[in-house]
């Protein structure tokens, strides 16, 4: 009896280990291959997806996983591999707006304002990527963010009937990234609890030509 308590004890205490390791598996998979690193192997697309986060970080100083995404952004239209960017993120507040904040780096590093457009309500990658397809109109596009978003953002697409590649922005290791890549095993999770839960973006609105 006691060998046999000890077995469930054991059992429950490694499964939340076995689910955050299946569920990342599961999106690595799906994911193979549709991400670049090489702007001169990224097929070419109309809209450039730039997922959205905080410019600076909470201890101060710039954030490199927004300036590496602003970066990307930029090497990409101007590389031609998209025509327009839909900046999608977080819009909170009136303090808080993270499309308008990164539209205007946008604008400062060549991109014309007229090639920009903002998803307001993209508070999290899955209301950015079915906002895209439902509001935005889009069948297929490049999201640009870390290699590690991108690739929940594509399995996102996927199972929401969007088509999307990623583009690798430059990724930020040591303790700037630690917390961010540790977090993103858990919001691997979330994403089979929200496909469960058939969870759907706070908003959608009106339809929004990209052209």
């Amino acid at each position: 009896m006691r060998k046999r308590i000890r077995n469930i004890l054991f059992t429950l205490a490694i499964l939340p280990f076995l689910v955050l390791i299946v569920c990342n598996l599961i999106i690595e998979q799906a994911s193979r291959g549709q991400t670049y690193h090489d702007i001169n192997n990224l097929p070419d697309n109309h809209v450039g997806i730039v997922l959205g986060t905080a410019r600076h970080l909470m201890e101060g100083g710039l954030n490199p996983f927004y300036t590496n995404r602003i970066k990307a952004t930029i090497n990409l239209y101007n590389a031609g591999k998209i025509k327009f960017v839909l900046v999608s993120g977080d819009n909170g507040t009136i303090y808080y707006n993270e499309p308008d904040r990164m539209k205007k780096d946008l604008i400062a590093g060549g991109i014309p304002e007229e090639k920009i457009f903002l998803d307001l309500a993209g508070f999290r990658t899955l209301d950015s990527m079915v906002r895209a397809k439902e509001v935005f109109g889009l069948t297929n596009a490049t999201v640009i963010s870390q290699e590690f978003h991108n690739e929940r953002a594509i399995y996102l697409a996927q199972k929401h009937g969007l088509y999307a590649i990623g583009f690798n922005a430059k990724d930020v290791q040591g303790n700037k990234g630690l917390k961010v890549h540790l977090r993103e095993y858990f919001a691997r999770v979330k994403v089979f609890v929200d496909i469960l839960m058939k969870t759907q973006p706070k908003f959608l609105g009106n339809k929004v030509i990209i052209e």
